[in-house]
């Protein structure tokens, strides 16, 4: 459980404005899981995916996304888990292969979701912090997945059902490479 508190260089939670926004999220906050569901709220619809408004800037940290205001799904969910570890709720990372299109002609990418340490239920669950829009309808629950996208096996997409303590290596350094969003790509699977 230790590895999904830490601080790590992609989830930065002892930023200052990380640290900012989590008094700011306590201070409205009735109790732990009200805290855990309004920074999930506040990661998914204040802060857009960069796809979402064509922007070219790369956020490379969970503090980057909060003075960016915008990042992709690998660093919405590295503030997502800084911000929950910073008040020391478990969190980690799950991936999904997605395929580009409606086919997988134009090949696939990797989405980054949440994990979530529900103490009180003494169990995981996984949130999308992605960021809703037309046919993407994420949401908050204890009981059923309510993720971004829905896994279409019969075109190649998988759901790894993973856990991990901090964001891939392989989409850390791809981000550091990275001058803008169109040249963020992924050629592997997990």
């Amino acid at each position: 459980m230790e590895d999904y508190l830490i601080e790590t260089p992609s989830i930065d939670y002892m930023n200052f404005h990380i640290q900012e926004r989590v008094r700011e999220l306590k201070n409205q906050s009735d109790d732990n899981l009200d805290y855990i569901k309004r920074s999930y709220i506040f990661v998914r619809d204040e802060i857009p995916h960069s796809w979402d408004i064509e922007t070219n800037i790369v956020s490379r940290t969970a503090s980057d996304v909060l003075k960016n205001k915008t990042g992709i799904c690998w660093t919405k969910s590295c503030l997502l888990a800084a911000l929950l570890r910073a008040d020391g709720i478990p969190s980690g990372i799950s991936y999904q292969l997605l395929a580009r299109a409606d086919d997988a002609s134009e090949g696939y990418m990797i989405h980054a979701l949440n994990t979530v340490y529900i103490k009180d239920l003494n169990k995981w669950i996984r949130l999308d912090a992605r960021g809703n829009k037309e046919n993407i309808n994420a949401y908050f629950s204890l009981d059923e997945e309510h993720l971004a996208f829905k896994i279409r096996s019969e075109m190649g997409e998988i759901d790894y059902h993973d856990n991990h303590a901090d964001l891939d290596e392989r989409l850390v350094n791809i981000l550091m490479q990275s001058e803008s969003i169109q040249e963020i790509t992924t050629d592997f699977e997990f």
